[in-house]
């Protein structure tokens, strides 16, 4: 069960600097703030040509904008961009209330989100490398929680203390996670040397991911119609006939300009992520910004070495677009696109096909270097068996530019 969160009367401030999109942005700031728990009460738009140094919005802007807040009882601020620390302090100073950037707002969706023990720990870790940058006075409380007396060195001033307290705590965290991920690989090295294949869904958050997860394998996973509803993985095993299993993991979905600390903080979910033989990349169809936020999926792969993993676009959602279920290939016949609706159904049969084609292909690999002594490994390997099944994405458009040629 989710906790009930006080919902916090809250402003939005959007600024332009000659974006492309900003319509799709401000679209997509008011709903991670309702996936936060906020209560929108006004939005600021403006149009600057770049960042003012101190407040990042400039004296006028900000004079707007407590007096919006003051008016609406609001007591939050979010701005949808990345403040400096001092960008941050200055903002709370000047409009008297709590001011949280885009980074911060992320950061504690997935704290909300976070089931698993791993995923706490990612998330923590996460925040307190957020947190190092913003680190001015007042993170006592883990002074508190250790002891207090004795704890601090000599001379330490508070703040001295409060970082090395926050360093430890890092440490330590890391420390875990590590154990965590030498556990993991241990168990994905067995899979990846046996026939069976393995799928990630990945794709921009919202997209239908879990829904489409659930819809396979029947594993009941928490789906919703909100920003990052998913953030723990979960695998399941998918039966298809004439193949028998294959393994299907459900994963964190991705948005535009993902915080890098996020990033670091789940490298190693992220790295098992794009380690599977086959991503479903999984798209809203529905969505006007779902060029972008293609785009955005591949330049995220990119950054966590995805970029070469084999994958088929999933377009998600048909049923709202009057299309009929499809699976498309291109002029070599591999395919690269497969048409579903998660929720009605319609497609799934085709895409379970498309599945099997691809672990068909994996087994005959497989099969052929075991017969050959001092073959390379299978996960160096995958290529021509598979070139034929199924496609990487290109990383600029809607359509797929180079499919599943490096399987």
């Amino acid at each position: 069960m989710r906790e009930a969160r006080a919902v916090e009367r809250t402003v939005i401030v959007q600024l332009d600097f000659g974006s492309d999109d900003f319509l799709g942005q401000l679209e997509e700031v008011r709903l991670l703030a309702l996936s936060a728990g906020a209560s929108i009460a006004a939005e600021v738009h403006g149009r600057r040509a770049s960042p003012d140094p101190a407040t990042f919005a400039g004296k006028g802007k900000v004079l707007e904008i407590a007096a919006v807040a003051a008016a609406a009882n609001a007591a939050l601020v979010i701005f949808n961009h990345e403040l400096s620390p001092a960008q941050e302090r200055n903002l709370e100073r000047a409009l008297s209330c709590r001011v949280v950037d885009r980074t911060r707002l992320i950061l504690d969706i997935f704290a909300q989100r976070a089931q698993s023990a791993e995923g706490k720990l990612q998330v923590e870790l996460a925040q307190l490398d957020h947190l190092a940058t913003r680190l001015v006075r007042g993170w006592t409380h883990l002074e508190r929680q250790k002891g207090g007396i004795g704890l601090r060195g000599p001379g330490e001033t508070q703040l001295e203390t409060d970082r090395r307290l926050l360093g430890a705590r890092v440490k330590m965290l890391r420390q875990r996670l590590a154990r965590l991920e030498r556990q993991r690989g241990v168990q994905r090295k067995a899979r990846q040397r046996g026939e069976m294949l393995n799928v990630s869904l990945v794709g921009y958050t919202n997209a239908g991911k879990s829904t489409l997860f659930n819809a396979l394998t029947h594993a009941g996973a928490f789906a919703a119609d909100q920003l990052f509803a998913t953030l723990d993985t979960a695998s399941r095993r998918l039966w298809l006939p004439e193949v028998g299993h294959i393994v299907v993991s459900d994963t964190v979905g991705f948005i535009r300009d993902l915080p890098h600390t996020l990033i670091a903080a789940f490298h190693a979910t992220l790295e098992a992520t794009v380690q599977a033989d086959l991503l479903l990349h999984v798209v809203d169809a529905a969505s006007p910004d779902r060029a972008t936020q293609i785009a955005e999926v591949e330049k995220t792969l990119s950054t966590i070495g995805g970029a070469d993993v084999p994958q088929i676009i999933v377009m998600n959602k048909a049923d709202l677009t009057g299309l009929p279920a499809a699976v498309e290939r291109d002029e070599y016949g591999r395919i690269c696109r497969v048409r579903v609706s998660a929720r009605s159904g319609e497609g799934l049969p085709l895409l379970r096909q498309a599945l099997a084609e691809v672990a068909l292909a994996k087994r005959r690999d497989v099969r052929s270097k075991s017969a050959v002594p001092d073959a390379p490994a299978l996960s160096t390997s995958l290529s021509e068996p598979l070139a034929s099944m199924a496609s990487p994405a290109g990383p600029s458009a809607e359509p797929v530019q180079n499919p599943v040629s490096s399987l």
